[in-house]
């Protein structure tokens, strides 16, 4: 999923010529991928639950990435969108299954593996636009391109799927064991306190996204047209960003598991904040660059832990809770650069990246909901137990 959006993201200019779209129209029609993010979520949360996320992970996987090379098909503004709402529709329910099907393997492997799973997105995504890079500098066309990486990708995906863990997602998987184990807690818990629960990691989702949503979308905007850089140097704010993403990922398993995951969250918020605040003191380019790495090391981990969290809040319906968090995570992503675009047209965008520094420290203070009781289990034939976060 990684590859095939970065080699999207990478071929974007090349499918804006071949379509004779203008930057307005461009932005019209990417608005048709979060949309369709937000419905695919929509269809996994009646979906998961009831076919199990084995078969949708599966089939999701193998069709988002033969419908990437859709919109290298598109002429024009309709055949675009049409072609970018499958793909973000697909791609929507391919995150809840996968992020469903990791909290059954994270459950099954005794230890936090989340984040490391997460991990192989941002990297896929680097490589991604790597290689949809390497393919412009070359002149093959986009056509080509989006179907070079999505045919690769479904034959990954396809071989893949052979080892996803089989059966419905229910209570009977269990969570994380990152802390000593509790008393059990009962199967059914209280409905209202789990849709209160879901509302909170749902906000936790629309910060994380959000904020990552306005280093993709600003960064190099900012670096270039208030700090004066040239297109180049631009491009370094959200290539740092990313890489001390995927690296912070790569590594975060291992931080949760020794200090848990609500005490991690909270100090990668307030890491988060500061670093972007101390990137906007002043008018140093590097330090902005220094800002966005920062800001990036300091949200890796929030995103997969609240999925995580999601797909555990509700022990009758996990993947109803997975899908609502998830769902609420898109309505952020969607919306966040919306806001900060309007705040920026009229305060100015350097004071209007102040708002993702807010929702860094928001994650800061949500964390707690992160440490809610979970209904645990072990593997077939082991004594059930139930496990709280160590925060």
């Amino acid at each position: 999923m990684g590859l095939t959006t970065g080699v999207w993201m990478a071929r974007i200019p090349a499918i804006k010529a071949q379509a004779h779209l203008s930057d307005g129209t461009l932005g019209v029609a990417l608005f048709a991928v979060p949309v369709g993010l937000m419905a695919g979520a929509a269809v996994a949360e009646r979906l998961v639950d009831r076919v199990g996320s084995a078969g949708l992970c599966w089939v999701c996987g193998v069709g988002n990435c033969l419908l990437v090379i859709t919109p290298g098909f598109a002429g024009n503004l309709p055949e675009l969108m049409v072609a970018l709402l499958a793909v973000g529709a697909a791609g929507g329910t391919l995150d809840v299954a996968q992020n469903a099907q990791g909290v059954r393997v994270e459950a099954a492997y005794g230890r936090p593996v989340m984040t490391s799973m997460h991990a192989g997105y941002s990297l896929g995504a680097i490589i991604g636009a790597l290689i949809g890079g390497g393919f412009a500098w070359a002149g093959v066309g986009p056509l080509p391109s989006l179907a070079a990486a999505g045919l690769a990708g479904a034959a990954v995906d396809a071989i893949a799927g052979r080892w996803l863990l089989a059966g419905k997602h229910d209570t009977a998987d269990h969570g994380s064991r990152e802390a000593v184990a509790e008393p059990p807690v009962p199967a059914r818990r209280d409905r209202r306190h789990v849709r209160r629960l879901i509302i909170a990691l749902g906000v936790l989702g629309i910060c994380g996204l959000a904020a990552e949503g306005a280093a993709g979308d600003w960064s190099a905007v900012y670096l270039r047209d208030n700090l004066g850089t040239s297109a180049g140097f631009a491009a370094l704010g959200f290539a740092a960003f990313s890489v001390t993403m995927t690296v912070g990922r790569a590594v975060g398993d291992r931080l949760i598991a020794r200090f848990g995951t609500v005490h991690l969250v909270r100090w990668c918020g307030l890491l988060a904040a500061a670093g972007l605040a101390g990137g906007l003191v002043g008018t140093n380019p590097y330090a902005a660059v220094a800002g966005f790495a920062v800001f990036g090391a300091g949200l890796s981990v929030v995103v997969p832990q609240v999925f995580a969290a999601g797909g555990r809040a509700d022990p009758v319906r996990p993947g109803s809770g997975l899908a609502r968090v998830v769902g609420l995570g898109y309505a952020g992503m969607t919306a966040g650069p919306a806001v900060i675009g309007a705040a920026a047209s009229r305060v100015g965008l350097h004071t209007a990246l102040i708002i993702p520094v807010l929702l860094a420290l928001w994650i800061a203070v949500g964390a707690p909901a992160l440490a809610a009781p979970v209904q645990t289990a072990r593997p077939e034939g082991a004594e059930h137990a139930s496990v709280r976060d160590n925060s």
